[in-house]
């Protein structure tokens, strides 16, 4: 007999295994996504839900779930996108069959993303229908098809995050700040956006510099300030040390502005980094009403410095922390605590590297009784030639922090380095489409790096003599303020001792000298 084939059809899907004839209905999810606040974009997302209620309500074979959204938020990455996340999450639990949306750009932008999210809903019988470029995921040419207009929608994500970021940048060049006046303390915005000095807020900005330079530490300062109920920069309750330390080294405070100080490293990612030279940064000077004085301004990155970390920093958890200085070794006297547990308890100040070593330093503990004393009698012989400090610093002090020399050279040397820098792009780029003598190109590199890092290092020089010559400025200037309102004391004050002293140097118990911050020594 001759062989016969006898074709059996299918009777279920090959997707969804329910069968052909079924009369279920599919159960059906839209998703509408716009990825900016603004008001046209607003009408769109309000459109796409009502269009997508409506079409899935209005066929009798689909089931209505739900109209998933996402506003505001962009495509190129799925992670916080929680309208998103849940549709997914609720299909893979088998509440979804379907997923209606407008295009592919409005699923997603990142390519990979986009195609393991389909994948994952096809191995689970779970359909996307994409309605522009009409694609159902299980047709045959689903993915391929896909797969092109996804990535043509990650390149337009490229492109669009490219052009926005020109757009900072040429802003950024033309010395146009952008700040984000919700949580920056002291300012608001203009009417035509530039920053506009808040005074009631401006005077907490006043404050905390003023209260850090006398001698108190960011987190002393964040304690005060939640303690009165002042709130935060964003708002909040409670005050930390890291955002006193953001104003206290915010340049815009003394009315400058440094630009483009983190740029995105990945416009898929929307990772940020702190611009350590990878691209330009752009220094607005006189860019805004300042808050406090450059002088002040400078005084506080100072003494910032020298609390820095280290063997000898200058500590701020007390008023005579970081003030006094051992004469043998000198080092920084500190705090310690005697007969802690009873009633003759008391704080003696003496060298915290007095032990150290073989030889022990000789000079003598203080305790702070004897040291309030001392520098009364000071500050006593200090005033009794109050009007000639007065007077000599009034007539000198103009010299002593002209900073015009200094600045004309800065201003040259940024000149000088922007071009070396740009000889050097100049050289790599012609060296990478070129085929160049490699010992030449070397030779002339390494002649070009060397020139740069001279004039950097010049330049670093520079500025940092323009800041300490500011900082100083701003110290004698408070110094002769206090020296010219105030009488000789009768008692110990602290916010004189903090405004009059630079610091004190022990040699021994008969033996105490205290040096002013004019300079002027004086030994009790």
């Amino acid at each position: 007999m001759a062989k016969s084939v006898i074709t059996i059809p299918a009777t279920r899907s090959r997707y969804t295994a329910v069968p052909i004839n079924s009369q279920k209905k599919r159960k059906v999810a839209g998703y509408a996504r716009v990825s900016t606040d603004h008001e046209e974009q607003q009408t769109s997302y309000k459109a796409q839900v009502d269009y997508y209620t409506n079409y899935i309500k209005g066929r009798g074979d689909w089931e209505f779930v739900s109209v998933y959204t996402d506003e505001g938020i962009s495509a190129t990455s799925t992670t916080k996108r929680e309208g998103f996340n849940t549709m997914i999450a609720d299909a893979l639990d088998g509440r979804i069959d379907l997923i209606i949306t407008k295009s592919v750009s409005r699923f997603a932008r990142n390519t990979v993303d986009s195609l393991t999210t389909i994948r994952k809903l096809k191995e689970n019988g779970i359909e996307c229908y994409f309605e522009k470029e009409n694609i159902w995921t299980f047709d045959s040419k689903g993915e391929l098809l896909l797969t092109i207009m996804s990535s043509l929608a990650q390149e337009e994500s490229r492109s669009i995050s490219e052009n926005v970021t020109w757009g900072h940048r040429k802003r950024f060049a033309d010395g146009k700040v952008m700040v984000p006046f919700g949580r920056f303390l002291g300012y608001e915005r203009g009417e035509d956006g530039s920053l506009v000095v808040n005074e009631e807020q401006a005077q907490i900005v006043r404050r905390i510099y003023g209260m850090f330079l006398q001698g108190r530490s960011p987190y002393a300062i964040a304690r005060m300030l939640t303690e009165e109920g002042i709130p935060t920069p964003g708002g909040k309750t409670k005050w930390s040390g890291s955002t006193v330390r953001s104003i206290l080294t915010n340049e815009k405070y003394k009315g400058d502005a440094l630009l483009q100080k983190v740029y995105t490293v990945d416009f898929l990612t929307k990772k940020k980094k702190v611009n350590e030279g990878e691209v330009p940064q752009y220094y607005v000077e006189h860019n805004h009403d300042a808050i406090i004085t450059p002088a002040m301004f400078e005084e506080a990155q100072t003494l910032m410095e020298a609390r820095r970390p280290g063997k000898d920093r200058q500590s701020s958890t007390g008023i005579f922390s970081g003030m006094i200085k051992c004469g043998d070794c000198g080092s920084w006297y500190g705090s310690k605590v005697w007969h802690s547990n009873d009633k003759y308890r008391r704080v003696i100040w003496q060298c915290n590297h007095k032990f150290d070593g073989g030889e022990k330093c000789s000079t003598p503990h203080l305790d702070e009784e004897t040291i309030r004393g001392l520098f009364v009698k000071a500050a006593g012989i200090l005033y009794t030639e109050k009007e000639e400090i007065i007077e000599s610093m009034n007539a000198a002090k103009e010299i002593l922090f002209d900073i015009g020399g200094l600045e004309s050279q800065q201003t040259q040397l940024r000149e000088e380095m922007a071009v070396v820098a740009e000889m050097i792009q100049q050289c790599i780029s012609e060296n990478a489409r070129v085929a160049l003598d490699q010992t030449e190109y070397q030779k002339k590199y390494d002649g070009l790096s060397e020139r740069f890092d001279r004039v950097k290092e010049r330049l670093d020089e520079t500025t940092h003599a323009i800041a300490e010559k500011k900082a100083r400025r701003g110290t004698i200037e408070r110094f002769l303020a206090e020296l010219e309102q105030g009488e000789m004391p009768a008692e110990f004050r602290e916010r004189l001792w903090m405004n009059l002293v630079d610091h004190v140097t022990v040699f021994g118990k008969e033996d105490v000298r205290f040096t002013f911050k004019d300079g002027t020594e004086i030994k009790v």
